[in-house]
């Protein structure tokens, strides 16, 4: 699951989760100047460390995360699937009902969509 872990130091170390992505936090949040986002993959009992340990936990919510640069972090299925975008249009890394790197993707055999929807 895809989580965010909001600081204004480095992320955190020692709980098993993975930075996936960072940010800095957007001007909008209360409370957020001067901090960063880190996008984090990790279970709930990692949530749950991290709290205890006063670390600022944001469980994320299905929508579009935009980075520092022109990419994001998309996210549906309350947390569960997950893409790493170098652009709007690029994905380096994501994560599904089975994992699976950008290079997996583009290994994939095209898809002749017409012929799926219609037939022809």
């Amino acid at each position: 699951m895809m989580f965010l872990i909001r600081a204004g130091r480095e992320a955190p170390g020692g709980f098993p989760i993975q930075v996936k992505a960072s940010r800095r936090t957007p001007a909008t949040v209360s409370g957020g100047a001067g901090k960063t986002d880190y996008f984090c993959v990790g279970d709930g009992d990692a949530i749950t460390a991290l709290r205890a340990a006063g670390w600022e936990v944001v469980e994320l919510r299905d929508g579009w995360y935009a980075g520092d640069h022109g990419g994001g972090v998309a996210i549906s299925g309350h947390g569960r699937y997950w893409e790493i975008r170098d652009t709007l249009f690029t994905v380096k890394e994501t994560a599904g009902p089975t994992e699976t790197t950008a290079a997996e993707l583009t290994d994939a055999e095209p898809v002749n969509v017409r012929g799926a929807i219609f037939g022809v």
